[in-house]
């Protein structure tokens, strides 16, 4: 079965610069055709946030259902908002715009999606209570730094500027600290690396029972991971994040719950992996 496509389509997509490298619309359209939905998702790269304002006054005029947001437009998303979620406002971070009237709602589903891959990846993992550290204090690590905290976990924020990490933590308030890079893993139960790049950390260095996930997708298996895994840890990917994220935006942009299809291995094929 194909999505019908008519007059009447519901567009959605996802918008960053660059974006060309997105898995959201595999993801989106494989949803779309298996529920035969009038609809379809595609990839939009305002050059700057001009560009970004347009596409948002699209969405004003009905052009657009929805749009999930990466970098480096999620701050201006969640500005561009006439109303936002409990969630996105608790987190200042933005990576869902719906248009409906219009107007224009902000919601943030990554650190829901970042949850979900926890739970599905590392069930025993409890947060309740735990020290959790996290790698980066950029847009990325916002979301997932609030679920985090929401869910009980006493967060230390590690990052190259500090000052960066103090102003998160600041904003976000609650068990959120600045740790340092040479104290702040004892007793960690969950790293997370919310970098482009790979941590400076050893993982033969955390404790046996520590949980280590990498926000990145590409590739799944990412060295830091792969480290991890040779020391013996429980590991997260970012693809299962991506996937988690993914159902609720579906939801948001198109109304309705995406279809019983599991969209992992139709990933992996595309990204060459078998993970």
């Amino acid at each position: 079965m194909t999505a019908r496509l008519t007059g009447a389509v519901r567009l959605g997509g996802i918008v960053g610069n660059p974006v060309a490298h997105s898995l959201s619309p595999v993801i989106h359209n494989a949803w779309l055709e298996a529920a035969g939905l009038d609809g379809t998702y595609g990839a939009f790269s305002p050059r700057d946030a001009a560009g970004f304002e347009a596409l948002v006054a699209f969405g004003r005029a009905g052009l657009l259902a929805g749009v999930n947001v990466t970098a480096p437009f999620k701050e201006q998303a969640f500005a561009s908002a006439d109303t936002r979620s409990e969630t996105a406002t608790s987190s200042g971070s933005a990576n869902i715009l719906v248009f409906r009237d219009g107007q224009v709602f902000a919601d943030s589903t990554d650190g829901e999606g970042l949850l979900r891959a926890l739970s599905q990846q590392a069930p025993a993992l409890s947060l309740k209570g735990s020290p959790v550290v996290m790698l980066g204090a950029g847009g990325a690590a916002r979301a997932a730094v609030a679920a985090l905290r929401d869910a009980g976990a006493t967060v230390r924020i590690v990052n190259r500027t500090r000052e960066r990490a103090e102003a998160l933590a600041t904003d976000l308030g609650g068990l959120i600290e600045v740790g340092d890079a040479g104290t702040a893993f004892a007793g960690a139960t969950l790293v997370v690396n919310a970098l482009s790049v790979r941590p400076a950390i050893d993982p033969e260095r955390l404790d046996p029972a520590t949980v280590v996930m990498d926000m990145t997708y590409r590739p799944v298996r990412t060295p830091f991971l792969t480290a991890a895994r040779s020391a013996g840890l429980t590991t997260v990917d970012g693809l299962a994040m991506l996937i988690g994220q993914a159902g609720p935006s579906y939801r948001a942009i198109f109304g309705v719950e995406p279809p019983d299809l599991d969209p992992r291995p139709l990933l992996l094929a595309h990204l060459g992996e078998t993970v």
